[in-house]
């Protein structure tokens, strides 16, 4: 009899995970979405009203051999997984790949796909008839953002505002000041070093003019305003056994082989984890393709386990269709055109339709 795996969470370490142990163990993914949403797209699918529906791929022809259960993970040990609907999954391996929440429209929170186009499609045409947009935190959420607003409307105001003095200190002079110029020439309001007193009055989203004051009593008068700060690892599922390996932020510590230590059946993979680098789904593909390994050679009896280096900073942050600036240590600071296609091809679904998902894209 094959050996069961439990996958919790559907995001890119989760389907990765699931296809590459899909053919030698009886993989079972956990996963409360109806669909797969694609969110390293999805401020472009905010703005673009064609990229609405390729955000979001049913999970239906993920697994070959496996199953798919659409549920939400109440309880996690070393033995199995609890759900919400009162039913538990026995579980020889279990792989932990829940991913972080982040404000909207980063992330989107809603489990069913018709809810979250509906509420895609409402920002939108709440964006489009304002006049001002007001976007806290100046990271690359915000800064990505920013880009693609002045891209559908470059009329349109555009404010980014952030306590820090600088933008993304964790990266060189020459790539911040690259940004800061294409920012410039897009127009985009770059207030730094002045939080706000209290965070605008209105739901984010939603359009209705107010106005922000800062603590250097500046007053800034928007209509509709975006949280573009506060990522969250998802883990408040696992049982006290497990527990006792997150840390305060809700991170999960892992071994350099990714499981938890001292824990010999349970892996974590992604943005869930403690591992110190940037999160993205390229370093999710590659925790999933050793934490998958390790699992494969535990099945073979094989002791050996394979070990996974943090990727060291690296950033492809558009600005835009046509703009932004990338850099890793080996290349330095890559400019515009570059950037686009980098992330062109991270943004293409057909990316991970055809590598992950085996259907075709519903805009091919």
């Amino acid at each position: 009899m094959s050996a069961t795996v439990v996958v919790v969470g559907g995001g890119y370490a989760g389907i990765a995970v699931a296809r590459e142990l899909d053919a030698v163990a009886d993989v079972v993914l956990v996963e409360p979405r109806e669909s797969f949403f694609h969110n390293v797209a999805a401020l472009r699918g905010l703005v673009d009203p064609a990229w609405t529906d390729r955000l979001f791929y049913p999970y239906d022809h993920l697994l070959t051999r496996g199953r798919v259960v659409r549920d939400r993970a109440v309880e996690v040990d070393p033995t199995g997984v609890a759900l919400a609907s009162g039913d538990r999954i026995a579980a020889d391996y279990v792989v932990l790949a829940t991913g972080s929440t982040y404000p909207f429209p980063a992330k989107s929170a809603e489990t069913g796909t018709t809810a979250a186009k509906a509420r895609i499609r409402a920002t939108r045409e709440a964006l489009t008839g304002a006049e001002h947009v007001l976007l806290l935190g100046a990271g690359p959420v915000g800064l990505e953002l920013a880009g693609e607003l002045k891209a559908a409307w470059p009329d349109k105001r555009v404010t980014i505002l952030d306590p820090a003095e600088d933008l993304l200190p964790d990266f060189p002079p020459e790539f911040r000041a690259e940004l800061r110029n294409q920012l410039a020439d897009l127009e985009v309001d770059l207030l730094l070093g002045s939080p706000l007193r209290e965070k605008p009055p209105t739901t984010p989203g939603e359009r209705a003019e107010f106005t922000a004051i800062a603590h250097d009593d500046r007053k800034i008068t928007a209509d509709i305003w975006f949280r573009c700060f506060g990522v969250q690892p998802n883990s408040d599922y696992l049982s006290p056994e497990l527990a006792k390996h997150r840390n305060p932020d809700g991170a999960i510590q892992v071994q350099p082989d990714l499981r938890l230590p001292g824990v010999e059946n349970v892996f974590a993979i992604g943005d869930v984890t403690a591992i110190p680098e940037p999160k993205m789904a390229r370093a999710a593909g590659d925790h999933a393709t050793t934490a998958a390994e390790n699992i494969k050679s535990l099945l073979q009896n094989q002791r050996t386990q394979n070990t996974y280096a943090a990727a060291p900073p690296a950033i492809a942050l558009p600005l835009g269709p046509t703009g932004g600036a990338s850099y890793t240590a080996e290349t330095g600071v890559l400019d515009a055109t570059t950037t686009s296609q980098i992330k062109g091809q991270t943004l293409t679904t057909e990316t991970y339709d055809a590598l992950l998902l085996h259907q075709e894209s519903p805009n091919s």
